[in-house]
């Protein structure tokens, strides 16, 4: 099956990156015009008016400058934003990012061969793992089939992240550190950490050459999880990982300074392939009601989850998985693309190994075991203690809409992401009375390195349609009217966006220009209107679409007002 994927996809993953064009700096004029646009919704006139000034000002004064300096900035770099969003949107962030800033995601396997079945935890495990693990080594083959739109590639940077790389907490700024390598590039890191009731084990996957078979990890699995079951708990090392960051960051110097080889420990699980977490739990899942699932894994127990980790793999006692990612590497398609690739070889099997059964003599897992004192010990019933009192303050639903789904909406010419982004604007209008600022996901890969744009959702056009759907003396045809006007706006916008044309990253640009040069932060970004209509991460609703595919996924919203609202969409069902 592998070789004929192999055959299949002659490009190797990686061979364009080198010809993506760069990343454009947009127009200050276009920029500032479309901003004020998405202002309109939330002002008055004397606001709108207020801001118009502000914005006039900024663009003939101090605003011109710092765009010709970004433009000198974008000149020596093939994307002028790579390294600033990733600070200012992940690193340089304080609050504890496990569950502010990870993304989660429960398997759907669940949906077809595996459904909910209590004492199938480990032979699943060792099914899914070994999918999961073939990924890995399509990806170090580069023969992982290029993203396009089109016949335009879009860049493949982000894949690299996927495995072997781990965020490392630092007293002020957090940083990355990869140890992927393809095949050409030489050796990667070829073991696993499994974390079980507050303990972690390590094993490799390759021996003599060869990927371990599923009954060769179910030994591995069945050993770990015995000995976590008949033995007392570990320490639970992994729940430092949820705190705040600099606190982490100290108690992680603490602990290297306790005994060196607390370092040494600490590296192996940074490498690791991936970390498979063990979890008591059964969550209760059908293909109707994702609720609980979603929230087992959002949340779930911090001993077995190593927060920073860009993949952590988490599987139930009910035989139902899910996984649990650092955001700071890659963006979600990076994980829908290999959930959707190990959901097909699982329903492609039958949810089944159909190979050989033999176990070739394979060294046992060997168990991590960290130095610790009192101090180390009453850090993390701390970090477990403020982790689960901030979880507290979370609502999760995840019901499927089954009435209708892609196919109706293409069928009446209308973009499906667009008709749920419409819909959610109108039912925000609905329930609280007023529009709601909202960012939504555009993709800007088809420039080297790109990562995401944000869509403002809420615009002029479509809070005049949800104020002709609740006023009754609107007749139909204008509501359609206003609806489609609605539509037009949010395709353009999104068309812009992926092409490098949106204006919240510019003027995130402009700002840290601003304060690079040590300058006064300027008005525009003082303005009360900056903020209330989504500006430095205000926004209210916080939304993105996850695919057409059977996979979903989920994030805590921007504020704690808010709502995360992310969806995927099939043909029959939303």
């Amino acid at each position: 099956m592998e070789n004929q994927l192999a055959k299949l996809t002659e490009e190797r993953t990686f061979q364009y990156q080198d010809s993506l064009p760069s990343l454009p700096v947009p127009s200050l004029e276009e920029s500032l015009k479309k901003y004020l646009e998405s202002v309109k919704p939330f002002a008055n006139e004397e606001e709108y008016r207020k801001t118009e000034e502000i914005v006039q000002k900024f663009q003939s004064g101090i605003g011109e400058k710092l765009h010709q300096k970004l433009l000198e900035r974008a000149k020596g770099k093939r994307n002028w934003l790579e390294e600033w969003w990733l600070n200012v949107a992940y690193l340089d962030v304080r609050i504890p990012s496990q569950l502010n800033v990870n993304f989660a995601g429960p398997a759907a396997h669940f949906e077809h061969y595996w459904p909910p079945k209590e004492g199938t935890q480990l032979e699943r495990g060792s099914i899914i793992l070994w999918h999961n693990l073939n990924y890995w080594q399509l990806l170090r083959k580069e023969k992982v089939p290029v993203h396009k739109v089109g016949n335009t590639p879009l860049d493949m940077n982000q894949f690299r992240m996927l495995f072997s790389t781990c965020k490392v907490p630092g007293i002020t700024r957090d940083s990355i550190m990869n140890y992927f390598r393809t095949e050409s590039e030489g050796r990667s890191p070829n073991h696993i950490v499994v974390l079980c009731r507050g303990r972690a084990f390590v094993f490799d996957v390759i021996h003599e050459g060869c990927l371990v078979t599923p009954p060769e990890l179910l030994r591995q699995l069945t050993y770990i999880h015995k000995k976590c079951h008949s033995e007392p708990d570990g320490p639970g090392i992994a729940a430092l990982t949820s705190e705040e960051r600099t606190r982490w960051a100290k108690a992680r110097e603490y602990l290297i300074g306790l005994d060196a080889e607390n370092l040494a420990l600490l590296e192996k699980i940074q490498s690791s392939l991936l970390v498979y977490s063990m979890e008591d739990d059964s969550p209760h899942v059908t293909p109707e009601d994702y609720s609980e699932i979603l929230a087992a894994i959002l949340i779930g127990d911090p001993t077995v989850r190593w927060g920073d980790k860009s993949y952590n793999l988490i599987s139930f006692s009910n035989g139902v998985f899910g996984c649990n990612c650092d955001h700071a590497p890659f963006d979600a398609m990076v994980m829908v693309d290999i959930s959707y690739y190990v959901d097909e070889k699982i329903f492609q099997n039958e949810g089944r190994w159909k190979g050989s059964e033999k176990v070739r003599d394979i060294p046992l897992p060997e168990e991590l075991i960290f130095t610790v004192d009192e101090k180390v010990l009453n850090d993390i019933s701390q970090a477990k203690a403020q982790y689960l009192k901030e979880a507290s303050d979370l609502q999760i639903a995840a019901y499927a809409f089954t009435s209708f789904g892609k196919k109706l909406t293409k069928n009446k010419m209308l973009h499906p992401d667009t008709f749920i982004q419409l819909a959610l604007q109108l039912a925000y209008y609905r329930l609280h009375g007023h529009p709601g600022c909202c960012y939504e996901t555009a993709m800007t890969r088809c420039f080297y390195h790109g990562r995401t744009e944000t869509v403002r959702s809420c615009t002029v056009e479509a809070v005049r349609w949800c104020q002709s759907m609740q006023d009754p003396s609107v007749s139909l045809h204008e509501r359609q009217q206003k609806m489609l006007q609605a539509f037009a706006k949010h395709n353009k916008m999104m068309k812009d966006c992926s092409a490098g044309k949106g204006f919240d990253r510019h003027l995130l640009g402009l700002l840290l220009i601003a304060k690079e040069e040590g300058l006064p932060v300027p008005e525009l970004f003082t303005d009360l209107l900056f903020s209330k209509s989504g500006g430095g991460g205000n926004f209210v609703l916080s939304t993105s679409l996850v695919g057409y595919l059977r996979v979903q996924g989920v994030v805590v919203p921007m504020v704690h007002n808010g709502y995360g609202f992310f969806y995927h969409i099939r043909d029959d069902r939303l």
